[in-house]
């Protein structure tokens, strides 16, 4: 049986913002709520990471990396 891939974590914002621009191609991501943002990344089906563990910062920083994506 082969393993599963890593689930991606709250650090992982480059791999965060290259599974969202897969996911939602049609997406701006500038016009995203952060809490919409956040249950976005919370959707992605390889993503492991606590809910709460997301900070402002990072959400913007996800936000950032994934619109210059």
């Amino acid at each position: 049986m082969a393993d599963s891939p890593p689930k991606l974590t709250w650090r992982d914002t480059e791999d965060i913002a290259a599974a969202l621009q897969k996911q939602y191609p049609g997406a701006d991501p500038l016009s995203l709520s952060f809490p919409k943002l956040h249950r976005m990344i919370l959707s992605l089906e390889n993503f492991g990471g606590q809910p709460n563990d997301s900070t402002e910062g990072i959400l913007e920083e996800i936000q950032m990396l994934w619109h210059e994506g």
